[in-house]
């Protein structure tokens, strides 16, 4: 499949600015595969979908705040950092986008917060756009680490314009997140309430948590027409013991196993046996699913809809069929559903 095979016309009022009021009743679509129906739901409805010993996997990265504004010295011009990953914990080191970039060049120093107590110098200039900065704090790490967080603000995506409110630092982040590193939300995960996951609890359901640190990389648009020849940036991934009993478990049961997210999903393409079962993993993963894919470990995925052309939206291809994901899009325009990080949800089973 080619690039210009996943492109369609998406209205620009249907790019959600905010989420629903309630977590669980934003919309939900579902696609059901076999016998190819579309259904109209409400996210809470997604508990009749699911019986006991049916699994979730869960994607439990936490969103730190990491677009900071700085000042550039002598000029003082405003300059936004956006932390990528920590490179080196003794030095402060960081990998960072910054905005303009055409402004910033190795050796300048930027001043953040009114009492510019945080200075970072640009040690290098390690893409067009990125750099790898050296953050200067007298503090220990801990306190360097809190000032990070006082200082940065919630990343919501650029094509939401409005300015951070206090409310996105709970909304664009799970009720499940534990492990901090994500610089982008696992969106799909934003639906679920505590209300809902206890009743999904009570049902029986089983939950497996993993971590995939999302990173800009998932966002990167596809410029070529070949997806063979697309490059994934790293993300970081760790899936441990009990989540791997967990769905192997329901796998030979054949279970429902549900990842939730595009994320979940990638987390666990990553780590599969040769004999199709999953393993335990730590360490990184550029994995990019594209059709035709073949699923080894989930049955069925809860997702977001997703913006022209992004490798989010050919995953749910390969995982639901090119053709069927195309109608179901066609209708959520129609039926103006929210499209991207705070937008509506789609159970694909």
């Amino acid at each position: 499949m080619k690039l210009s095979h996943f492109g369609f016309e998406l209205p620009e009022e249907l790019l959600a600015e905010y989420p629903s009021e309630h977590r669980d009743e934003s919309r939900l679509m579902v696609l059901d595969r076999k016998n190819q129906t579309i259904e109209h739901k409400q996210f809470k409805d997604i508990i009749d979908y699911f019986d006991e010993d049916d699994v979730m996997i869960l994607n439990n990265t936490k969103v730190f705040p990491a677009r900071l504004y700085g000042n550039k010295e002598k000029t003082g011009a405003r300059i936004e950092v956006f932390l990528l990953r920590e490179l080196n914990e003794e030095q402060r080191l960081w990998d960072v986008l910054v905005d303009p970039a055409r402004k910033i060049r190795i050796g300048n120093k930027l001043y953040f917060g009114d009492d510019e107590t945080l200075v970072a110098e640009v040690i290098d200039n390690t893409t067009s756009r990125g750099r790898t900065l050296r953050f200067l704090y007298d503090g220990s790490y801990s306190e360097f680490r809190k000032k990070l967080n006082d200082l940065g603000e919630t990343p919501l995506p650029k094509y939401i314009k409005r300015d951070v409110e206090d409310s996105d630092s709970e909304r664009y982040q799970t009720i499940y997140a534990k492990n901090e590193g994500a610089v982008a939300a696992p969106t799909a995960g934003l639906h679920f309430s505590k209300h809902l996951l206890k009743r999904l609890e009570i049902k029986g359901v089983d939950f497996a948590e993993v971590t995939l640190h999302v990173g800009l990389g998932t966002f990167n648009p596809v410029e070529v027409e070949d997806l063979s020849k697309h490059k994934m940036d790293s993300e970081e991934l760790k899936i441990e013991a009990p989540a791997v009993e967990i769905i192997n478990s329901a796998k030979k049961r054949k279970k429902r196993i549900c990842a939730v997210g595009t994320t979940a999903m990638r987390a666990v393409e990553s780590a599969v046996s040769s004999s199709g079962t999953l393993n335990e993993a730590e360490g990184w993963t550029n994995k990019f699913i594209f059709p035709p894919y073949e699923f080894s470990i989930a049955n069925c995925m809860i997702t977001n809809f997703h913006t022209p052309k992004s490798t989010l939206l050919m995953m749910i291809s390969a995982f639901a069929g090119h053709d069927f994901v195309f109608k179901a899009y066609e209708e959520a325009v129609k039926e103006g559903y929210k499209f991207y990080s705070y937008g509506d949800a789609m159970l694909i089973i």
